[in-house]
């Protein structure tokens, strides 16, 4: 067999097999003929380790490069599989918590001119009802009497909570309007962003309107859900009375709170099915149920961080709006350490510009995660990396077929 020239391993024979061609010979070589071939180690050895493939000769065959992201092609300069697709906000594989938020935050900051758009109108629309309700509507809790007796103090507390109560219902009301309208817009615009496709308002109206109704449904029934466990916890209590009472209520509305967090959780991925799947209220919860079955803690999880990032933001947003209103109010701070502060008009200006910018910021943040999370859970059960991949046009994961323009396709 004739070895291609420099590439004859050590001790090997030449390729011509000539010994005559006038080449000096080792002393050596001369010392050891009786004995047997001699070895043909040439005197000028590389050093250890520095051994390189010789130039490529015409005529030779050279092996093929590897293909990007295996061996040294690859990211890490080693053996493994390339690297999943990135076509929008997310890698198209399972996610971790940091990729969740950060496509959500990312969905902000690549469309944030028909994100801030639909946020800063829903949160304006609001934040303004609610001060019309405060100033004209509302009643306002009775100031706390310092000189009051034990039995008056009572009585002023359960008026003040019972004012608390009234007030907190018509707030519940209009957050749930704005938690329906930005669900129904939002979920799109981050389905389009996994995607990397542009997004306009009217894009996500189109495919939001016939969508609605099941959304309106499915918003309405998760709040009377809530409502029928507290009272089923706290009723029984509430009607017995006395102290044995007080402790029912005590335990019932603590496993009514358990009982509506794991409902929360379970049923977080509901929206994002009716709106992606086009499937109707009842369905969406069983899908949702079906799709957290088994991730729960994880799922509890990472909308637990979302839920304190939001609040924290929330919070640093509206403290200094909060203090500013203080202090062009008439009663300023010691009106709210007496119990009985001034809704003037300053204050509750200034306090409604604080609420319609966290909650710009704060609805795209909630709304992104949730929808991943429904992405992401998809991936892990169903291959919906396979199938966004061809909607997204990715080399060698075939077309997309028609109308595939969505993770809910």
């Amino acid at each position: 067999m004739n070895d291609s020239p420099g590439w004859a391993s050590p001790g090997s024979p030449s390729p011509s097999g000539d010994q005559g061609t006038g080449s000096p010979q080792p002393a050596g070589d001369q010392a050891g003929s009786a004995a047997g071939p001699a070895p043909k180690w040439s005197e000028k050895q590389p050093p250890p380790g520095q051994w390189s493939p010789p130039a490529a000769q015409p005529g030779d065959r050279v092996p093929p490069a590897p293909a990007p992201g295996w061996g040294g092609g690859g990211p890490h300069g080693g053996w493994g599989p390339p690297p999943a697709p990135k076509p929008g906000v997310i890698p198209l594989r399972p996610l971790g918590v940091g990729e969740i938020l950060d496509g959500a935050v990312s969905t902000l900051r690549a469309h944030w001119r028909t994100v801030l758009g639909i946020t800063l109108a829903v949160a304006t629309v609001v934040q303004i009802a609610e001060v019309l309700l405060q100033r004209y509507v509302l009643p306002r809790a009775p100031a706390l009497d310092a000189d009051a007796s034990p039995s008056e103090v009572l009585e002023q507390t359960a008026e003040s909570l019972r004012v608390s109560m009234v007030g907190a219902v018509p707030s519940t009301l209009l957050g749930l309007a704005a938690t329906f309208v930005t669900t129904a817009l939002l979920t799109f615009v981050v389905s389009r962003s996994v995607l990397g496709r542009p997004v306009t308002f009217g894009d996500v109206w189109r495919d939001a309107l016939p969508r609605l109704v099941p959304l309106l449904a499915l918003t309405l029934l998760i709040p009377l859900i809530v409502v029928a466990v507290v009272a089923v916890g706290v009723l029984p209590g509430w009607l017995i009375g006395s102290t044995a009472g007080a402790l029912l209520v005590f335990f019932g509305g603590l496993a009514a709170l358990l009982v509506v967090v794991w409902l929360t959780v379970r049923f977080s991925l509901a929206y994002s099915v009716v709106m992606l799947e086009g499937q109707g209220v009842v369905a969406s919860l069983r899908r949702s149920a079906k799709l957290v079955r088994g991730s729960w803690w994880r799922i509890f999880g990472i909308l637990l961080l979302t839920a304190l990032l939001t609040a924290l933001i929330t919070v640093i947003i509206v403290i200094p709006f909060s203090l500013i209103a203080l202090a062009l109010s008439e009663g300023g701070m010691s009106g709210v350490l007496e119990g009985n502060p001034e809704y003037s008009w300053s204050f509750l200006i200034v306090t409604a510009v604080g609420g319609v910018i966290a909650s710009a910021i704060m609805y795209p943040i909630s709304a992104g995660v949730t929808v991943l999370l429904y992405v992401d859970q998809r991936i892990r059960r169903e291959a919906l990396d396979l199938e966004l991949a061809r909607a997204a046009g990715v080399p060698g994961y075939g077309s997309a077929s028609p109308g595939d323009t969505t993770p809910g396709s």
